[in-house]
């Protein structure tokens, strides 16, 4: 009895010893995703028109580094907050951790060269080699072409100074150790021409990031089968919670009864000059889709994102859009 209690003994030993070196590795030798590349991007007037198109309508970069009101429909940004960071995801609202977004004007970005920038966008490790976790979707980022990302970058360079000190993120047990293993090296593509429009549209549709907000997770995995079929769940600070469109071309439940031109004015509709945002209190319907930064994208890249949204599968999946806090 006493010999097995100390073969016993001594597995676990071994397990435990074998689990610590496995965390100091992820600890210490990830991520790993090679250094910063050496860029001096110019900031020509094309590449910064460029990128102020991609961030404030398709990749939306100033939705989450930027103050959004939600006393009104859709969120719609806060004037003077462009760029300035610090909006807050936490476990109250699924995350495993307390995650900021940063300061992305001038005041904060300031110390970044062209090429970490480069980096932290397309793999997700920032100026210091620490991961960021994929609040910011870097993993869809690193496949966008290089030179959408440039013109990103010099277009945030061009963005007015907002001083904002943004907190440091910090990741619960295990999530503290995972994160390090998320960051791997973009794998860029060419950005198509736009009259290939469904290869425009599948461009567009992952530079967006459509899928991770329209599709249901699993232990914060996409699940694949339900892609693009809605139902995630995002809950306000009041309990009430949303939950995103099936935007699959199922004809009862996606879009698939939707013409290309109804698809098109659920977005325009927002961008009319007789538009005005209306007040939503605690407690009644919003959207956490932006819709005031998507509607002023092109037509023609609106008709490319339904043209590739239409060979998808379709997903036969009912969405319940909204639930106030007192049915939750």
């Amino acid at each position: 009895m006493k010999s097995i209690l100390k073969i016993v003994g001594i597995l676990l030993v071994l397990v435990a010893v074998a689990i610590g070196g496995l965390l100091t590795y992820i600890r210490i030798a990830l991520p790993d995703v090679g250094g910063a590349p050496d860029l001096n991007i110019e900031a020509t007037p094309e590449r910064i028109e460029r990128g102020r198109y991609l961030a404030h309508s398709v990749t939306v970069c100033l939705d989450c580094h930027s103050t959004r009101d939600w006393s009104k429909f859709s969120g719609p940004i806060t004037p003077g907050t462009l760029g300035k960071g610090g909006d807050r995801f936490d476990e109250r609202v699924g995350f495993p951790g307390i995650y900021f977004a940063k300061n992305i004007t001038p005041s904060g970005i300031g110390r970044y060269t062209d090429g970490e920038l480069y980096r932290v966008i397309t793999t997700g490790v920032n100026k210091d080699g620490r991961s960021i976790f994929p609040v910011m979707p870097y993993l869809y980022y690193g496949k966008m072409d290089d030179e959408d990302v440039y013109s990103i970058i010099a277009f945030i360079r061009t963005l007015d100074p907002v001083p904002n000190e943004v907190p440091e993120s910090t990741s619960n047990f295990p999530m503290n150790f995972i994160i390090n293993t998320i960051p791997k090296k973009g794998s860029p593509t060419k950005r198509p021409d736009p009259s290939d429009l469904l290869a425009n549209g599948a461009y567009l549709v992952n530079a967006s990031g459509c899928i991770e907000c329209h599709t249901q997770v699993d232990k914060g995995q996409i699940i694949e089968s339900l892609a693009f079929s809605g139902g995630r769940e995002f809950a306000f600070p009041d309990g009430s919670v949303v939950r995103s469109s099936n935007i699959t071309p199922d004809a009862e439940t996606g879009i698939g009864k939707l013409s290309k031109e109804e698809f098109i004015q659920r977005f325009k509709q927002y961008a009319d000059s007789t538009y005005r945002v209306p007040d939503v209190k605690p407690g009644e319907y919003n959207s956490v889709m932006p819709w005031t930064m998507y509607a002023h994208m092109t037509e023609e890249d609106l008709s490319a994102i339904y043209a590739y949204l239409h060979t998808r599968k379709p997903v036969n999946n009912l969405v319940v859009k909204f639930s106030s806090a007192q049915n939750n």
